[in-house]
């Protein structure tokens, strides 16, 4: 073994050494799972010192026939639709907006920055107060302008979905704005000064320069929400639960139900590999969708 050889291998296994505990951990912690719930999938299995019983692709056609999946599915398309493009909209919008050096930029810039950072413990508890149907700020508002009968937001069916939608919005627009905002400093200016001059407003600089050259990071963000859309728990859990009743019930939300509430593992699981299978789908169609814009554009 030549000289040479024998120093790319030791810069190998340097390289190699520095993503081991990185791989070690992944391997530990997600690989691994991952194998163990597709096993589980076929499985019916209780958690408990019960041997597991093979079932085949039962739990798929349980999935098929429970209404509470059907309706946790449509739950989260409607969670995903809403706050996908609203979210979009609100984080480019900021991020043109606070993309100027004016004095104080940086605590405008925080402010809206904050809330996704902020205990999301708290932030649903204060939430769940402002939309308190008797006593809250958000009502009282909306009867001071002349709405007698204002929603009744998180204990109504017909209007919880939308209170954990605004509230999604609010908190993690922030974080695409600051991914936006990063987007617009790569924009060069000279385009802008080139549009002056040929007398283009503001509004022909937003579409024909700004929106076209952010086209690859607003499909980044649009890949990215619907992904955490699929798989939002933490923040319906801590304002709605999943109600009331089933109207707030999303996907993930049926996973732990079954899982740790009915100690359905098997199911569980079969209901996780029928969640991933509709992320990839999804994402895949967004990855075509971006390429065939891409040339349009």
């Amino acid at each position: 073994m030549t000289s040479k050889q024998k120093r790319k291998i030791k810069n190998n296994l340097v390289g190699y050494s520095f993503i081991l505990p990185n791989l070690i951990g992944y391997t530990i912690f997600i690989f691994l799972p991952v194998c163990f719930s597709l096993i589980l999938s076929v499985m019916e299995w209780d958690g408990s010192r019960n041997p597991m019983v093979f079932v085949g692709l039962e739990n798929f056609k349980r999935l098929i026939n429970d209404s509470t999946f059907r309706i946790s599915f449509i739950n989260t398309l409607k969670y995903a639709v809403f706050t996908v493009p609203i979210t979009v909209v609100a984080s480019l919008l900021l991020a043109v907006l606070l993309n100027k050096k004016i004095k104080g930029i940086a605590v405008f810039r925080t402010s809206f920055f904050f809330p996704y950072i902020a205990s999301l413990v708290a932030v649903g508890a204060v939430w769940n107060m402002l939309f308190q149907p008797e006593y809250g700020p958000i009502n009282n508002l909306l009867r001071a302008i002349g709405i007698a009968n204002p929603p009744r937001w998180v204990v109504s069916t017909k209007w919880a979905m939308m209170a954990v939608i605004i509230v999604s919005i609010w908190k993690f627009m922030g974080y695409y704005m600051i991914v936006y905002l990063a987007a617009l400093q790569g924009i060069s200016p000279a385009l802008y000064e080139a549009a002056s001059i040929d007398g283009a407003n503001g509004w022909r600089k937003l579409r024909y320069i700004t929106i076209p050259l952010l086209t690859p990071t607003t499909f980044f963000v649009m890949m990215m929400l619907t992904i955490q859309c699929f798989k939002v728990f933490d923040l319906i859990y801590v304002m709605t639960g999943g109600g009331p009743g089933r109207s707030t019930n999303v996907l993930v939300n049926f996973i732990y139900n079954s899982a740790f509430v009915k100690f359905d593992f098997g199911y569980a699981s079969a209901a996780a590999i029928v969640l991933f299978v509709i992320v990839l789908v999804v994402t895949l169609i967004q990855f075509k969708g971006e390429k065939k814009f891409v040339k349009y554009m």
